[in-house]
């Protein structure tokens, strides 16, 4: 059977709109009709008629033909339109959701990363902390480690130095006892006693005064127990008077007498005081010197001597 062409829906409806007659069909027979008038898409409530904001321009319903099968159309096409509108408004709440959910997780993100970022920072303001202290520890470490290094420092020299005094005072105890045996040996030889002193008198007698006094030191110390000890200091006194070194005369008699005040030296230790004090130009000092000689030794030839040089200074 041959199908009749249909023209383009836009050509149709403009002759709609206006109240044009219908178009017409090259075959009468072909034209599509509705056989059954009850066919005829009703509503069974007229609220849902579909209806248009301006009553005026709705299409007018035809009995049959082409109007009826393009309101079929339109009708056929609302549930899905109504579909797709729902869908729509799903996918909308959808996106709405999942941006909800988004901006959720951003924001619970962004707390936690806040929450991060406070412990981190807190944690390192600790560590700073915990650093400058190991700082001040360690520095105070290496203070207490150079005091110390010091006080080793000073302890090692006191060592060596005690160590120096102590080796210098067992060397000068060996030499000392080395002297003592040497003197004990030549203080059992009367005859090298007795040479030792006749020769450091010789030598004051010779006039080499320097000589004698260092012979006769060298007797005090070989023979301590020697009875020529007051001797031996009373010519090392009369070596310094040579000498004209009066004050250590004096003081070389003073020793005669303070340690020997029995010995017959002592008096004649005296009259060589007195001598050296009038050298200094001490009158009164020699004078009040020969006057104790006198009153001490009373019968001594010092004595004698100490008179007549009184009774001439008179």
């Amino acid at each position: 059977m041959a199908v009749a062409k249909i023209p383009p829906l836009a050509a149709l409806a403009t002759p709609f709109d206006k109240g044009v007659t219908r178009p017409r069909f090259d075959n009468e027979a072909t034209r599509p009709r509705l056989d059954n008038e009850a066919t005829r898409p009703r509503f069974d409530n007229e609220a849902t008629r579909p209806r248009f904001d301006n009553e005026a321009i709705r299409p007018p319903l035809v009995k049959g033909g082409l109007g009826g099968i393009l309101l079929l159309a339109c009708l056929s096409l609302l549930p899905q339109a109504h579909a797709g509108l729902f869908d729509d408004e799903e996918a909308r709440k959808s996106i709405a959701t999942l941006n909800a959910q988004v901006e959720a997780n951003r924001k619970a993100a962004e707390e936690r990363l806040a929450k991060i970022e406070a412990l981190v920072q807190d944690r390192a303001i600790e560590l700073s902390k915990m650093i400058e202290e190991l700082k001040q520890d360690l520095a105070r470490l290496r203070g207490q480690v150079e005091v110390l290094s010091n006080q080793i420092e000073t302890l090692d020299r006191r060592q060596k130095d005690l160590y120096v005094d102590l080796d210098a005072r067992i060397r000068k105890l060996e030499a000392g006892i080395q002297a003592q045996e040497k003197q004990a040996a030549a203080a059992s030889d009367p005859v090298a006693e007795s040479k030792a002193y006749e020769a450091a008198l010789n030598q004051f007698k010779l006039g080499n005064y320097q000589t004698a006094i260092a012979a006769f030191q060298s007797f005090l110390g070989a023979y301590p127990d020697s009875p020529q000890l007051p001797s031996a200091q009373y010519w090392i006194g009369n070596a310094y008077y040579a000498l004209r070194d009066y004050k250590v005369a004096i003081a070389a008699q003073q020793k005669v007498v303070a340690l020997w005040p029995d010995s017959a030296k002592a008096p004649d230790a005296l009259l060589n005081i007195a001598s050296c004090q009038a050298e200094l130009g001490e009158t009164r000092a020699a004078r009040e010197t020969l006057q104790g000689l006198v009153k001490k030794y009373p019968g001594s030839p010092a004595a004698e001597q100490a008179k007549q040089r009184l009774a001439g200074r008179r």
